[in-house]
């Protein structure tokens, strides 16, 4: 792997959190500084929240469903936003929020006089070290994060004996916890009782010399050798978090800095070295500077194609650090946060946010990073009952445009652009759908139909005629955005916004598929009556229509935004993450939808780094290449900390995944029930290749190119089933011998078998 593209480095320590770098494991974050006298990790574990579940759900609400039903359909806007604002907000306006778990401080000498300083973050082990010389001494501190043993490691080394001595010490948490003090004397404890309660537990270990606690502090003095290792646990996953805490970190140095290291990166690689991109490099050289410097360049338009591919793996390593099976799924700051009261609450905010932080899991090869979500999705099922049946009398499950912790799913804030949505879970339950078309697990999709099935049962309960004898939500809003009437007056509350029907459309599809796929006993005795009322309302749900300015609409009434510009482009996502706008099977749409990424763009769209993210996997959706060249240069200059993270601003992650998603989408795209290989690689990227890239299908492919065209495509079926590629006179080969394949003029189809692999010539 080309260290170009897979080391992030820079030649001083970190002033402030953004150019701090990310390690994790999934449950526990850390962003290191790289500072060698007294370096600070500020930390985060995935459960550590600000309190329990409670009830927000407004019990006027179902008693004025049809006053704002009414007022809506007459246009007396700001009549139903004035009622929303008193029924339809929660008792209490906000859920639960994220908070940091606290800081590991390390004073050490030996850097009294510093050169040769550098620190990195090696994306292939995911490792962050910080080295520099002093004395004629050669100092190094590794930091990771183990999946395996569940804890940080900190491991500090000098090229003489006798050169390594330091103080370590926890804090933070504005002084608000219970404990800080030595546990015995070679562990120490810190724990805190509010919100949801915790203990942090520090130990350390050394070659030569001692280690030992002081108050509540560890000191090594005079080692060869220094290993730190910091557990926690929390009250959200086990009663004896503080005794868990300990045994864990005790556990750890019973193990050499060595072993612990090999388990960790053996259990990283098996994820991160699935899949591999390599672009030309055009920088000029400035592909070997510091990473910070890179950036840098690319703002003044000095081009580095081995920065995107960067930004490509940094996304697939924050996944494997952010996301792993039996965690919580990303927030909005993934497990990366220091703030006691965050920006949004550090939520999963559910109006595309989370949704954007998954959009790389299958087509990068990480499908197991995608389980937390749908568990997460479970633990909504039965508040989202509750919500359905308290504010709407609607069975099935629903929730709103914000989750936390505990899976609450009533309205979010006092905000009406946002606060009142009600298709966030119908759209997280597409995600099981792809999770299904990218894998084939027949035996998941049985599992997770019924969560399926109760989603749409909502909608089915709470779907109006609109007059015109379509099925449209109402109320609801077009997130985030604002409109203007013809009377000039603004408004949000609306009915049928376009988002709202073509999520459904996303969602009766998926569980009118799924029924027919999944075993017999997982369908219910009504479900044939069922499937057949799902197909109904799916014929009524408004299609995509085309506006006065050549766009898609975004609501049901040609209505001109407040904000033109406006980051949130919901109406197309008929285009991305679903597929009901494409080029080649709707090429009127696709062209209104071009206009509606121009006019957005035009009057500042993309402004934050999410934004400009799912405008680049749009525009390789439409097949434009070098405005997802050119989209995602913009968002590396402007939306690019030095430390690689998204800045939205503030700092969210989704930017990061949605950005690397889209690059995935440029080489390879198999919506449509159709591979299309190299459908948006801009000019810039001139060679390349990329393996181990999913398809949906159960398909993996490995792709090489030249001049822009491909040169090497091959192909494993992990499923056996029919392969479908766009293009005609391509041949098909296995094991040497020739593949029938029938070429449709547009499309080369041929029949696969389970394990194979298949090679095509252009």
């Amino acid at each position: 792997m080309d260290i170009l593209s897979n080391v992030l480095w820079y030649d001083s320590p970190a002033e402030n959190w953004n150019e701090a770098l990310p390690v994790g494991n999934g449950r526990i974050g850390g962003m290191v500084f790289g500072r060698p006298s007294e370096e600070l990790i500020q930390m985060n574990e995935d459960s550590i929240w600000s309190g329990g579940f409670r009830n927000r759900n407004n019990p006027k609400a179902y008693d004025n469903l049809e006053k704002i039903r009414d007022l809506v359909r007459r246009g007396k806007t700001s009549e139903a936003e004035e009622l929303c604002l008193d029924a339809f907000v929660g008792t209490n306006e906000n859920q639960r929020h994220y908070q940091p778990m606290g800081d590991l401080h390390i004073k050490q000498d030996g850097a009294e006089t510093i050169s040769s300083y550098k620190r990195s973050l090696d994306l292939r082990t995911a490792v962050c070290l910080t080295e520099w010389r002093s004395g004629g001494v050669l100092y190094k501190r590794s930091v990771f994060v183990s999946y395996p043993d569940q804890v940080m490691i900190v491991r500090a080394s000098a090229s003489e004996k006798g050169k390594i001595s330091l103080t370590a010490w926890f804090d933070g948490k504005d002084d608000d916890y219970d404990k800080n003090q030595a546990y015995n004397r070679d562990t120490i404890i810190f724990t805190m009782s509010d919100g949801i309660p915790y203990a942090a537990a520090v130990s350390c270990a050394s070659k030569g010399g001692k280690a030992f606690t002081d108050a509540n502090r560890i000191k090594v003095e005079n080692a060869d050798e220094a290993m730190i290792a910091v557990a926690c646990q929390t009250a959200y996953r086990t009663g004896n978090y503080e005794n868990l805490a300990v045994d864990q970190a005790r556990t750890a140095l019973r193990r050499t800095a060595d072993a612990l290291e090999i388990r960790h990166i053996n259990d990283y690689k098996r994820l991160y070295d699935r899949c591999e991109l390599s672009l030309c490099d055009n920088s000029g050289g400035n592909s070997s500077l510091p990473t910070n410097e890179r950036l840098e360049k690319l703002r003044i338009r000095e081009l580095d194609n081995k920065l995107t591919e960067m930004y490509f793996n940094f996304s697939r390593y924050l996944m494997i650090s952010g996301s792993r099976e039996g965690t919580l799924p990303l927030n909005l700051q993934g497990i990366w946060n220091k703030d006691m009261w965050p920006a949004w609450g550090c939520k999963f905010t559910v109006n595309i946010n989370t949704e954007m932080n998954y959009w790389g899991a299958e087509i990068q090869n990480l499908s197991e990073c995608h389980a937390p979500l749908f568990d997460h999705i479970e633990r909504m099922r039965e508040n989202g009952r509750v919500t359905a049946w308290e504010m709407y009398r609607c069975r099935g499950t629903v929730c709103h445009h914000n989750t936390d912790i505990w899976g609450d799913t009533a309205p979010q804030d006092k905000w009406l652009p946002g606060t009142l949505w009600q298709t966030s879970l119908a759209w997280l339950c597409t995600h099981i759908y792809e999770h299904y078309l990218f894998t084939g697990d027949r035996e998941f999709l049985t599992n997770k139909y019924d969560t399926l099935r109760e989603t749409a049962e909502f909608f089915i309960d709470f779907l109006i005629d609109d007059g015109k004898g379509r099925a449209v939500t109402s109320p609801s809003v077009s997130p985030e955005n604002t409109y203007i009437t013809a009377d000039g007056a603004k408004g949000t509350i609306c009915q049928g916004p376009s988002m709202d029907s073509q999520i459904l459309y996303f969602l009766f599809t998926a569980v009118i598929n799924s029924s027919a796929i999944v075993d017999d006993s997982a369908k219910l005795p009504d479900n044939d009556e069922f499937i057949k009322k799902i197909r109904e309302l799916r014929s009524r749900l408004p299609k995509p229509e085309i506006g006065k300015y050549g766009q898609i609409m975004e609501w049901a009434e040609d209505y001109d935004e407040f904000e033109p510009g406006h980051r949130h482009i919901s109406q197309l996502f008929a285009l991305h993450p679903s597929d009901q706008i494409s080029r080649r099977h709707t090429p009127e749409l696709a062209e209104a939808a071009k206009a509606t990424l121009i006019r957005r763009l035009t009057h500042g769209g993309g402004h934050t780094g999410w934004s400009r993210a799912w405008i680049i996997n749009m525009w390789a959706r439409l097949h434009e290449k070098e405005r997802v060249n050119e989209n995602i240069n913009a968002l590396l200059a402007h939306s690019t900390s030095a430390n690689m993270l998204d800045m939205h601003p503030p700092f969210q992650i989704d930017g990061n995944f949605g950005g690397g998603a889209g690059i995935a989408e440029a080489i390879l795209q198999s919506h449509s029930g159709e591979l299309h290989i190299l459908p948006a690689v801009p000019d810039e990227w001139e060679s390349g290749s990329i393996r181990g890239i999913k398809a949906r299908g159960g398909f993996e492919l490995n792709i090489s190119w030249r001049n822009g065209k491909a040169e090497s495509v091959s192909i494993l079926s992990n499923n056996g089933e029919l392969c479908r590629v766009v293009g005609s006179g391509i041949k098909v080969s296995c094991d040497g011998k020739n593949v029938p394949a029938d070429d449709n003029g547009d499309t080369v189809c041929f029949e696969t078998e389970a394990g194979k692999t298949y090679s095509l010539i252009f």
